[in-house]
């Protein structure tokens, strides 16, 4: 009826949730997520693959909105085909990192994403760069995501510096594991990607594959 109040849940922003992380080793780089998307207390997809790819070697991990932040993977990778055309070579993992940055700062106020951008060129070899806002910065790893609030203590004490690609890869299949055992927003299966010179591996780990790491 006219004059009534709009229900209070269509004005409340809807909470989102997932766990998302990379990190380099020699040579190349580890991704990994969750696979599950929330709204609020609701799961709408179970089995969301949030590792997506911004090139040959170069992806994505994708926290946030979901539409958001695939909107934003879409239109990097378009302009990175064209950038790896015009230049006649793959183009650098930090120039599809700047990509993200600039298309994440100039809309701002409009999406709610973060994505964490990481690859391999024949440049810089294996390279993992945190975008937020504006914000470009490379790290060794970076974690994001509700989940990454229940791992940050575990990853600051697990991370040694010239890890190989199995340790990084088991790294990062236990901080999936930890996090989605803790955080309600982040579950499903664990998705990987593993990217080198040679090229890219994907792998998928099902939840009762996940180790239970406080059980041993």
């Amino acid at each position: 009826m006219l004059g009534e109040a709009e229900p209070q849940w269509l004005s409340e922003e809807v909470k989102t949730g997932t766990t998302i992380i990379a990190i380099e080793f020699n040579g190349g780089v580890v991704l990994g997520s969750d696979s599950r998307v929330s709204a609020g207390e609701s799961v709408v997809n179970r089995v969301m693959n949030k590792l997506s790819p911004l090139h040959d070697k170069i992806y994505c991990a994708l926290s946030g909105s979901a539409a958001d932040a695939q909107t934003i993977a879409e239109m990097v990778n378009y302009q990175l085909d064209v950038h790896s055309m015009e230049i006649g070579e793959d183009p650098q993992v930090r120039s599809a990192a700047t990509l993200v940055k600039n298309i994440s700062y100039k809309y701002k106020e409009e999406l709610s994403a973060h994505l964490i951008v990481a690859g391999w060129d024949r440049r810089e070899g294996g390279q993992v760069f945190a975008t937020l806002k504006g914000l470009l910065t490379r790290q060794p790893f970076a974690v994001g995501g509700s989940g990454s609030s229940y791992v940050y203590g575990f990853v600051d004490a697990e991370y040694r510096k010239g890890m190989n690609k199995k340790e990084c890869q088991q790294f990062v299949v236990n901080t999936l594991s930890l996090a989605m055992k803790r955080d309600g927003s982040s579950g499903g299966v664990a998705y990987l990607v593993t990217i080198d010179e040679h090229g890219t591996e994907e792998k998928v780990i099902l939840g009762n594959d996940l180790p239970n790491l406080f059980n041993q």
